[in-house]
């Protein structure tokens, strides 16, 4: 293999390349690569996936849909985490009394 050649596709690869992060699609390879996986990577890694046969860049339709499941996975993890910081505070009966009658003069 020349050297020469390889980095070469990779750069021509990584200028036709117009999005910062794209997302690529793996192809199933012999040394147990599962084909069909979604992944964001940047530029410079998406253009060597595809280079070494590892992977291809998604169509559009596909990065628009990863996307949307991505964003939808974050908004579900942030509500989440909203609703575990419910602050809760246990008062006993005399001092709700207390609260509900006003204050002290």
């Amino acid at each position: 293999m020349d050297l020469k050649i390889y980095y070469q596709k990779i750069r021509e690869l990584q200028r036709g390349i117009a999005e910062e992060y794209p997302v690529v699609m793996s192809l199933e390879t012999p040394d147990g690569g599962k084909a069909g996986v979604a992944t964001e990577v940047p530029r410079e890694l998406a253009a060597k996936l595809v280079t070494d046969g590892r992977a291809r860049l998604a169509t559009e339709e596909e990065g628009r849909s990863f996307r949307a499941a991505k964003a939808e996975a974050k908004r579900a993890a942030d509500q989440l985490a909203e609703a575990s910081r419910v602050q809760l505070t246990v008062i006993s009966e005399s001092d709700l009394r207390a609260l509900k009658s006003g204050p002290k003069k």
